[in-house]
């Protein structure tokens, strides 16, 4: 079993572009219909599948800004968190949260998409046991 993530864009001609400039995205396949819109196009961004499809509303499937932001956010785990940050930003992204050393060990940040999805850019520095990982979390939080 996997998951792969199927995230729903106004404009998915320009998705596409945007996101093979800001990670480096291959296109696999597409499936246009005939009034112009892509119901669904894969893409290669490293190792995983990306699937975005075009708003459609008479369907129900609608966009961030359509419904008023996302409860999601897709986490790319990188060599160079650096490089993909700037990469994206250089693309269009906007910094929510910008890279920083966290405590559960990676060098972490966090981008808005033009299209309203967020994306976490992580790349791991050093491992840290777990029960260390909830007491600085509980201390963060409190």
């Amino acid at each position: 079993m996997s998951i792969t993530a199927h995230i729903v864009v106004r404009g998915a001609e320009a998705a596409v572009a945007f996101y093979r400039e800001a990670y480096g995205a291959t296109e696999v396949s597409r499936i246009p219909t005939p009034d112009g819109r892509l119901m669904s196009v894969e893409l290669r961004v490293g190792s995983s599948s990306l699937h975005l499809a075009d708003e459609f509303p008479e369907m129900g499937v609608l966009a961030p800004p359509s419904i008023g932001g996302t409860a999601v956010v897709l986490q790319l785990d990188v060599d160079d968190a650096e490089a993909v940050f700037a990469q994206a930003v250089a693309a269009g992204a906007q910094v929510r949260s910008p890279l920083a050393d966290t405590f559960w060990g990676a060098r972490h940040g966090q981008l808005t998409d033009p299209f309203g999805h967020r994306w976490n850019v992580s790349q791991h520095l050093r491992d840290v046991p777990h029960d260390e990982i909830v007491a600085a979390a509980a201390q963060a939080f409190s």
